[in-house]
């Protein structure tokens, strides 16, 4: 079975957001995988595990999401360090400077000191999956009305944390052959929270907008958050029409022939993942625990 990992964030400092993989860190995920897997590209990854039985249990692909200047700060000189591929998927309309990713937005208000209870550490996943079931409209009217509140103003650029790559920097790592640039949508909304229309907009657009600018095929696309509940089956559909082949979600697994091409599970890598539970995930105890406690609750409900 094929592993596809999820990143999102690093850093080169330990001051840095715990979220974010540090560089070392980082470092050493890739030792070990280069030591103990082939680390494929995403295509290949889903083409032959899915449809051709000859491809190698003890394989990998990298994916990061959103489109994060740290990504070609930090990443990229790994991946030319250790020759490995990787998927990056980005927000066209966040790497053209029209606005920062609104899930940006909301952790940036609650760094400030000012935050209210409802951005405390406990309770932000509990606010993420309130905003994520609103219309993109209305969303973006709470979280104006929540800085009005703590009486601050959102930066019209986002500060160096969360800024974006250029699209310079994506032509420069797509012709380098180790990075695949993939959609992520125009304005990373909650494709459930849209109407059919919309959510072909987001897939068609992003893709044009990134195949423009980056003079490269798109055939890959991540469902911005990725949850169950975050988009619909309609959407695989759509992704085909839009002429995608293959799409990743969030949601925790291995990748066998059963896999649905469009609805490819992936293996989340924080800066909270230490290295021990990094080699148990990606070697698959992680994944059989899962299934084990899976199993085990749905016998005793």
């Amino acid at each position: 079975m094929g592993r596809i990992l999820m990143y999102h964030n690093f850093a080169n400092s330990r001051d840095a957001d715990g979220d974010a993989v540090l560089v070392d860190d980082a470092r050493a995920q890739l030792a070990y995988l280069r030591r103990h897997f082939e680390v494929v590209p995403l295509p290949v990854l889903v083409e032959t595990s899915i449809s051709d039985s000859r491809l190698k249990d003890r394989v990998v692909a990298l994916t990061v999401d959103d489109g994060r200047h740290n990504f070609y700060e930090c990443f990229y000189p790994l991946l030319k360090e250790f020759a490995l591929p990787a998927t990056f998927f980005v927000v066209s309309s966040f790497i053209g400077g029209e606005d920062w990713i609104w899930t940006d937005k909301i952790l940036w208000l609650a760094e400030q000191p000012c935050r209210p209870d409802a951005l405390d550490t406990d309770m932000i996943d509990h606010f993420f999956a309130e905003l994520n079931e609103m219309r993109p409209a209305v969303r973006d009217c709470k979280i104006a009305d929540l800085a009005t509140l703590m009486q601050v103003e959102i930066p019209p650029l986002p500060p160096q944390k969360y800024a974006p790559c250029s699209w310079s920097e994506l032509r420069e790592m797509a012709d380098s052959g180790l990075v695949e640039i993939g959609s992520h949508t125009v304005s990373h909304p909650i494709l459930s929270s849209l109407g059919e229309p919309e959510a072909l907009w987001q897939l068609t657009e992003s893709r044009s907008q990134i195949e423009r600018n980056v003079g490269r095929k798109v055939d890959s696309f991540c469902f911005p958050n990725g949850k169950l509940g975050d988009y619909r089956t309609i959407h695989f559909r759509q992704l085909q029409d839009a002429g995608y082949k293959r799409a990743v979600a969030a949601r925790f697994g291995l990748v066998n022939r059963s896999s649905n091409a469009f609805d490819l599970p992936r293996i989340g890598i924080s800066g909270r993942s230490d290295l021990i539970s990094f080699c148990k995930d990606v070697d698959g105890a992680g994944y059989y625990q899962w299934k084990l406690e899976a199993a085990l609750g749905a016998r005793g409900a």
